[in-house]
């Protein structure tokens, strides 16, 4: 079988949705069986600053940016999709010229088409620019999402927001996956031989894309309120953003009279990011909703227990002990740190290894992989529905 998936942005800094489908996509191509072929159509980085996402696979398709209005309207990336020829297309997003033509070309074409919205269904993510959206449902992406011959979900309330916005078909709900380089094992076996030698972590972190609804002003409300026993603790800000909303973190890390202890360490990727959260007693995940959130299995594939909002799907942190699913309010984070701050380093290894081991049997990118082929070979009608698709 042969698909395309296509996304409007492909930059390294372009967030998780970018390196999820990366990360998919490349353990799609590491499987030998040859069932699937899969290629991905974009357009080159959309500043200068930036590269695309991979090592210049020849399977991504990438186009000159010739994308025009904040609509991202690509001619160079429409007529590549006009011309293709593919058994299944599969567009990453919505709102954003691409993606709809995908679907409004798998349609005319006669073949099965596949919408992943990565969050972009859900009631918080709709009211944000809702005036510009509302004219783009009603005009394209309504027929869009309801007329797909599936829509992939990452996780059960994902599934739940797509059915609540109308759709009735096949939702296939397969976890993002996570990338497990060469060099994880080895930092997670760094972090253990630390505890073994009773090195305890003094750092709490963030990782992702600064900006306001990720809500880390609340890691810096939580970490004033850490008892003098632990003060000697740092906190880690790892990424870039909103330029303005880093300085305000900036600034309210001043105000508090924190600035000495918060270190802002900007962008991080590839195998410097695994170090840094490794070192961490914990990272924390505070904003109020997140779809997914690649960084709380990317945390956990090295040992590093997670804190995440009750706004996410993240109870199975709760469940098999490897993390905290709690509100997001000062003083529950203050607690959270206390604790991974304070607990044995016997129990701190334990959550670790929970976590570890959570990762390798759900959510590791060989497991995604394969659930996705099996996805395409269903839509492709060579084998049976999947379980993990669902029809109500």
């Amino acid at each position: 079988m042969r698909i395309l998936q296509t996304i409007a942005g492909f930059g390294a800094k372009c967030g998780g949705t970018s390196t999820c489908t990366y990360n998919l996509l490349a353990a799609m191509h590491r499987d030998e069986s040859g069932m699937t072929d899969v290629d991905l159509l974009t357009v080159d980085a959309l500043n200068g600053s930036d590269t695309l996402m991979g090592c210049g696979e020849e399977w991504v398709k990438a186009e000159s940016n010739d994308c025009r209005t904040p609509y991202s309207i690509s001619r160079n990336m429409l007529r590549r999709l006009k011309s293709s020829d593919y058994d299944v297309y599969h567009t990453n997003g919505l709102w954003m010229h691409i993606n709809h033509a995908t679907c409004a070309v798998a349609r005319s074409k006669g073949r099965p088409y596949v919408i992943t919205p990565h969050g972009m269904l859900y009631p918080e993510a709709l009211r944000r620019s809702y005036w510009k959206k509302w004219p783009l449902i009603q005009l394209f992406f309504k027929k869009d999402i309801l007329r797909a011959d599936c829509l992939h979900a990452t996780c059960a309330r994902e599934m739940e927001e797509v059915r609540r916005f109308g759709y009735k078909g096949p939702v296939a709900v397969i976890a993002n996956p996570t990338e497990m380089p060469e060099y994880i094992d080895p930092i997670a076996k760094g972090r253990e031989a630390a505890f073994l030698g009773c090195n305890r972590p003094k750092s709490l972190g963030f990782l992702g894309r600064l900006h306001p609804i990720k809500q880390v002003e609340n890691l810096l409300y939580g970490f004033t309120l850490l008892d003098e026993g632990v003060k000697d603790a740092k906190l880690e800000i790892m990424g870039k953003g909103d330029d303005r909303y880093e300085q305000f973190l900036r600034n309210e890390a001043a105000r508090l009279g924190i600035e000495d202890r918060v270190l802002f360490r900007g962008f991080v990727s590839g195998e410097e990011k695994y170090r840094r959260i490794a070192n961490l007693a914990c990272l924390f995940m505070p904003s109020d909703m997140e779809n997914f959130g690649m960084i709380v299995t990317e945390a956990l594939s090295v040992g590093t227990p997670v804190m995440a909002s009750l706004g996410t799907p993240w109870q199975e942190l709760n469940e098999l002990k490897c993390g905290w699913w709690v509100d997001s309010s000062p003083e529950s984070i203050a607690a959270v740190m206390e604790q991974a701050l304070t607990m044995p380093l016997d129990e701190l290894a334990a959550m670790g290894e929970r976590g570890r081991r959570l990762v390798m049997e759900k959510y590791s990118d060989t497991q995604v992989a394969s659930s996705m082929a099996e996805l395409y070979r269903w839509l492709g009608g060579e084998v049976p529905r999947p379980e993990f698709v669902s029809m109500d």
